[in-house]
């Protein structure tokens, strides 16, 4: 091979591993999770950026020269003024290798997410599911299950919660478990306390309470969620002391916890067979995804 087939080769290999370097460093901001996660655009890499890169990656392929097996840009003799001209040409000659390997980290990124999601999703499968705090609404027989986190003050749970409401009409094999999940607010907090009190106490319709709740204007806190408690016959006083115990708090905090492990964030967020869906995304999108898990065991069939 020649000194100058040699120079190229060790440039391509240091800058794609620059690359690399650069997309998981935890300094980079590129990826902004509000849920499971979602990706920001790719962040723009000047020629300084890509000189700088492959400077820092060249010294340290020299220091572990005698340790790797892969071609030292120093054993081949090539100074820095011939490395630069050589970078320089070579993304020139093609300006779009940078979103190629930003497409394929990308890609691989996403593979790794939704490997990791699966795993939470079957770690974590009894707190989802037999959490006895919870509200199971729809069939508790059903053959498929969705879980929704919600916050009363969350403007998207507003929006999916006709979404839910169809999906249960429509579709009497599906059971649905509530997860109180207060984020925005005291008010939350305060709400999401009396939800609890409500679906702990036997031969309660949490159901109503809960639908009714969504139709109170402005901020929903302690005083809307007792009077909707009121409205499906329990007793105002006895409803707040109980939602000031400890029963109550414990499935709070679990919840919490819960979501830190699954890396939710926000709400609504759903979790339907293997995928944690994030945001109101719609009656359609929710359908698909139990339609998938009932036919082939996962949200994607097919794949």
């Amino acid at each position: 091979m020649s000194r100058s087939s040699l120079a190229l080769v060790a440039v391509i290999a240091a800058l794609v591993g620059a690359l690399a370097m650069f997309y998981f460093s935890p300094a980079n901001t590129m990826f902004a999770s509000t849920g499971p996660a979602a990706m920001s655009q790719s962040a723009a890499l000047n020629e300084d950026d890509v000189r700088q890169i492959v400077e820092e990656m060249m010294a340290q392929r020299d220091a572990q020269a005698e340790n790797e097996t892969t071609v030292s840009v120093a054993g081949a003799g090539i100074s820095q003024e011939e490395i630069n001209p050589l970078i320089e040409n070579y993304l020139m000659a093609d300006p779009k290798i940078l979103q190629r390997v930003s497409n394929a980290l990308q890609v691989q990124l996403r593979i790794e997410e939704l490997a990791a999601t699966k795993r939470g999703l079957t770690t974590f499968a009894k707190a989802i599911y037999e959490e006895p705090g919870d509200e199971v609404v729809g069939n508790p027989e059903g053959d498929v299950t969705l879980v929704e986190f919600f916050d009363y003050n969350c403007v998207y749970c507003r929006r999916a919660m006709p979404d839910v409401v169809q999906l249960m009409a429509e579709d009497s094999n599906l059971r649905v478990i509530l997860k109180e999940f207060p984020i925005l607010s005291e008010n939350s907090i305060d709400a999401a306390r009396i939800g609890v009190a409500v679906a702990n106490t036997e031969g309660a319709d949490y159901w109503t309470f809960h639908e009714e709740l969504y139709t109170v204007r402005g901020q929903i806190g302690k005083e809307a969620a007792l009077t909707a408690a009121e409205n499906i016959g329990l007793s105002r006083v006895s409803i707040e002391l109980a939602s000031q115990s400890q029963e109550v708090t414990d499935t709070l905090q679990r919840t919490y916890a819960l979501a830190q492990n699954l890396d939710i964030t926000g709400t609504p967020a759903f979790i339907i067979g293997d995928e944690i869906i994030p945001g109101a995304v719609g009656v359609d999108a929710l359908r698909e995804a139990i339609n998938n898990v009932r036919e082939c065991g996962s949200t994607k069939c097919g794949t």
